[in-house]
C-alpha cells in the first residue's frame, strides 16, 4: 500500500496509533472475580497515554498512575521557549482531565520495586500491589559523566535543559542576559538520546533569536556524533541559508568537562570559552528501571523488551515504554505514545488470557522548527516482525527544507498530542 502525505498524517497523528486485534473496542472480562490492577509509573507521553488507554480498552482494569509532579511540561516545543516564541505556560499542562477515565493518580516518588512480590513502594511509605507494572520514566541524564558538571550546575552556570521545566526557563534567562557578541556553546550527546528537545532544532531557534536580538553573537555546536544525526539536509540547509556565519559545527567533539568559574567547556581537542553553556550529557533509562532490575542491555543503561508487548525480557509482568527502551525506534514523544498504546492493548489481552496482536504497527512523526516561521518533518511507519523487531515500512516521508505550512502543522501536532495524552 502506498499512502499520500495527507493519508499518512491521518494514521500517524497523535490520535492514531496501532493496528490492534481483538481488544480495543469493547474491553474485556477478567478471568478471575477480582479486578486486575495495573500500576503505571511516570505520567509523561508514554505513561499518561498508557493509563488512559488501559482504562478505555479495559474498563474492568483498575489503574494507578504514580507521578511526583503536579504538572506535565512538554519537551516538544520547549526549544520554542528558548527562542522566545512560546512561554513556559504554553508547554505546561495539568493532569486533571485524566480523572474522568477512572485513573487513580498518586503524587509520589517510587523508591522500590519488588518484582517477586509484585509490589511498588513509594517515598511516602505506601506499598502498592500490581498484576502488571508499566514503567515510563523517560531518561536519566548522566551529569556525572562530564567532569565538573554537577558543581557548575549547582552554581547555576550550566544546564542541560533536556527535561523541560525550570532548567528551560533558566536557560532562556541566560540567553536574554548574554551580551550581543557573546558565545553560546551547546553540545549534542552521543546517540541514543531523547529527542525532542532536538539539539539541532535548538541550535536553529537560538540562532533565530540571536539574529533578531543579538546579531553579533555566535553558536558553537559541539557534537559527540561524527555527523548530524537527524534531518541533516533540513538543518544544514537552515544553517547555511538562514544563519550563515552564526553556527560553528564541530563533529566528534563530545564535552569531557566544564568549568563554571571560567565558563569553559573542554573537549578532547581544546577548551571552548562560553558566555552561556548548554552541555547535554549522555543518557540512560530512567532511575525506576534500575530499581526494577530492568536495565538489562549489554551496557547496563537501557531496557530490552519484547517489542510486541513491551514486557521486559528479564523481569516478568513489568513493561517498559518510551525513552528507556533499547530499540531501533526514535526516542520521541510521539513514539512514546505509540509504545503506550501497543503496551496497553497487550496488557488488556494478557489479563484476559488472550494473545496480544503479534504484528502491531506504529508510526512516528517528528517536526523540527528551523526558524520562528518555518519547520520540516520526518515521518515513518513501522511494523513488528518476530525476530526482527520493528521494520520500517515504505509509507512515510520527509522534507528537505523548512516552510511555513509545516510550521503550522508542527504547532497543531503539539496541540493534538497533548490532547491525546491528557484529555
Amino acid at each position: 500500500m502506498t499512502l499520500n502525505r495527507r493519508d499518512f498524517l491521518k494514521i500517524s497523528g497523535a490520535g492514531a496509533a496501532v493496528t490492534l486485534t481483538g481488544c480495543a473496542a469493547s474491553g474485556t472480562t477478567a478471568t478471575s472475580s477480582a479486578r486486575p490492577h495495573v500500576v503505571v509509573v511516570g505520567a509523561g507521553f508514554g505513561g499518561a497515554t498508557c493509563a488512559k488507554y488501559l482504562r478505555t480498552w479495559g474498563p474492568n482494569i483498575d489503574v494507578t498512575l504514580i507521578e511526583p509532579n503536579d504538572k506535565f511540561v512538554s519537551c516538544p516545543i520547549s526549544n520554542w521557549v528558548l527562542a522566545g516564541m512560546k512561554s513556559m505556560n504554553d508547554i505546561t499542562h495539568g493532569y486533571d482531565k485524566l480523572a474522568k477515565y477512572g485513573i487513580k493518580m498518586v503524587k509520589d516518588y517510587v523508591t522500590g520495586i519488588d518484582a517477586a512480590k509484585k509490589t511498588v513502594t513509594t517515598k511516602s511509605g505506601a506499598s502498592i500491589g500490581y498484576d502488571r507494572l508499566v514503567l515510563a520514566p523517560g531518561v536519566e541524564v548522566l551529569t556525572g559523566s562530564v567532569k565538573g558538571f554537577n558543581e557548575a550546575e549547582a552554581a547555576g552556570k550550566v544546564v542541560h535543559a533536556w527535561k523541560a521545566g525550570p532548567q528551560t526557563a533558566h536557560l532562556r534567562k541566560q540567553l536574554e542576559a548574554m551580551p550581543d557578541g557573546g558565545v553560546f556553546v551547546m553540545s549534542v550527546p552521543t546517540a541514543p538520546y531523547r529527542c525532542p528537545p532536538g539539539p539541532y532544532e535548538r541550535a536553529c531557534l537560538v540562532a533565530n533569536y540571536f539574529k533578531k536580538a543579538k546579531p553579533k553573537s555566535k553558536i558553537i555546536l559541539l557534537d559527540g556524533n561524527p555527523d548530524v544525526a537527524s534531518k541533516k539536509g533540513l538543518f544544514m540547509g537552515a544553517w547555511n541559508e538562514l544563519y550563515a556565519g552564526m553556527i560553528e559545527y564541530r563533529p566528534n567533539n563530545a564535552p569531557a568537562g566544564v568549568n563554571g568559574d571560567k565558563m569553559i567547556v573542554s573537549t578532547e581537542f581544546d577548551d571552548v570559552k562560553a558566555d552561556v553553556m548548554n552541555v547535554v550529557p549522555k543518557q540512560r533509562a530512567g532511575e525506576v528501571c534500575g530499581l526494577a532490575g530492568a536495565r538489562n542491555d549489554s551496557t547496563g543503561n537501557w531496557c530490552t523488551v519484547n517489542l510486541a508487548t513491551f514486557e521486559s525480557t528479564t523481569v516478568p509482568n513489568v513493561h517498559i515504554i518510551g525513552d528507556s527502551v533499547l530499540s531501533n525506534l526514535p526516542k520521541s514523544g510521539h513514539m512514546a505514545t505509540n509504545h503506550a498504546k501497543v503496551c496497553a492493548a497487550a496488557i488488556v489481552e494478557l489479563l484476559a488470557g488472550r494473545q496480544p496482536d503479534p504484528i502491531p504497527v506504529i508510526a512516528n512523526t517528528c517536526y523540527s522548527a528551523t526558524s520562528d516561521t518555518t519547520a520540516g518533518y520526518v515521518a515513518n511507519v513501522f511494523r513488528f516482525e518476530a525476530g526482527k523487531g520493528y521494520v520500517t515500512q515504505p509509507d512515510g516521508g520527509a522534507t528537505g527544507k523548512g516552510d511555513e505550512l509545516n510550521f503550522a502543522y508542527a504547532e497543531s501536532w503539539a496541540q493534538n498530542i497533548w490532547a491525546e495524552m491528557l484529555s
